[in-house]
């Protein structure tokens, strides 16, 4: 741990706890037992969790769980993540009512076998839901040495412009690319918030910044709450809603529509390419670090430091909180407990 507070990257408070990584990963593991995950399939949970917190998204870390414990399917039977259709190039996969979590985890293990035999890799994976953060799973497929595309659609929760009611899932995309320096990853939701954020604002008892909720009659709203029994923005307008659109549209190949024949519901797709089949030559990762390079070489305007690349402040802040530790609310640490 750091000694001098005031250097610490997230700041200590009477009501936030700083736990070590072995002290997050132990009260995530023992609330996961206690909604039913243990043994692995655990271990794949927090493992993102863990990651997701370093990274400084901290909704998506171990507040995740309390969502988990909350969701209606957590308490239906489940059953082992299988592929349901395969050709060499693709393989579509039942998850089982499993977490998203542990379904796209082993979606992308498949993905990245296929691309290893064949060069390249259409992989779709549906009955799930809350998978998480794309970026982690296309990081592990990017170090591997492919390039993946990642898209997770999911069950209605954002609302399209001019609409009373919620019609897309916050459906995020993410972009991955090996290079000579390290893994790029670009990473986004399409809704103005991520669900997660907003249930954790609600269980907080924080407001949310205007223009992104909606209550359950279509009306304005900064009331977590209230959103939550409504619907949240498309990001950026227009443009937001057309990407959701072409996410819940790509959630269709992954299968999304077969395991309720609802075809607003949740599909994990991966597309990954070898450089190697486009550049035989080998030459993509190193071209990759001098475009980098390029880009943060630009002339920058006054006042700047620096111009950053996609997921270089979430690597940076990672390595910090390993040796920092990763603050929690403690409201958010007695509701695991309590589970």
């Amino acid at each position: 741990m750091a000694e001098n507070s005031a250097d610490l990257i997230d700041a200590d408070t009477p009501d936030t706890l700083r736990l070590s990584v072995a002290e997050a990963v132990e009260i995530g593991a023992r609330a996961l037992q206690r909604v039913g995950y243990s043994g692995e399939d655990a271990r794949i949970i927090v493992d993102q969790l863990i990651d997701n917190a370093l990274c400084g998204y901290k909704f998506a870390g171990l507040p995740r769980i309390l969502a988990i414990a909350g969701d209606e399917k957590t308490t239906a039977g489940r059953a082992p993540v299988k592929i349901v259709h395969e050709t060499p190039l693709s393989a579509l996969m039942d998850g089982g009512n499993n977490v998203g979590y542990i379904v796209a985890y082993r979606a992308a293990e498949v993905a990245i076998r296929k691309a290893r035999e064949h060069g390249m890799a259409s992989v779709g994976a549906y009955n799930s839901y809350y998978s998480g953060r794309n970026a982690y799973f296309a990081e592990k497929v990017v170090q591997e040495g492919f390039v993946c595309l990642h898209i997770a659609s999911a069950k209605p929760r954002a609302v399209p412009p001019g609409a009373a009611r919620p019609a897309l899932g916050t459906n995020p995309l993410c972009f991955g690319f090996p290079s000579a320096k390290g893994p790029v990853i670009f990473d986004m939701g399409t809704a103005a918030l991520m669900w997660g954020d907003i249930m954790l604002h609600a269980h907080l008892g924080q407001a949310l910044p205007e223009g992104i909720g909606f209550d359950e009659r279509g009306r304005p709203t900064t009331d977590a709450a209230a959103t939550l029994r409504g619907g949240v923005a498309t990001f950026g307008g227009y443009k937001g809603y057309g990407l959701a659109f072409a996410v819940q549209a790509l959630g269709l190949l992954a299968g999304a529509a077969l395991a309720r024949g609802q075809v607003q519901d949740y599909g994990f797709l991966f597309w990954v390419v070898d450089p190697k089949i486009m550049l035989p030559g080998g030459d993509f990762e190193q071209q990759m670090a001098e475009l980098v390079a390029k880009i943060k070489d630009t002339p920058r305007q006054p006042g700047v430091d620096e111009i950053r690349i996609p997921s270089e402040r979430a690597y940076r802040e990672r390595e910090r909180r390993r040796k920092e530790g990763i603050v929690l609310e403690r409201t958010v640490v007695d509701s695991l407990k309590a589970l």
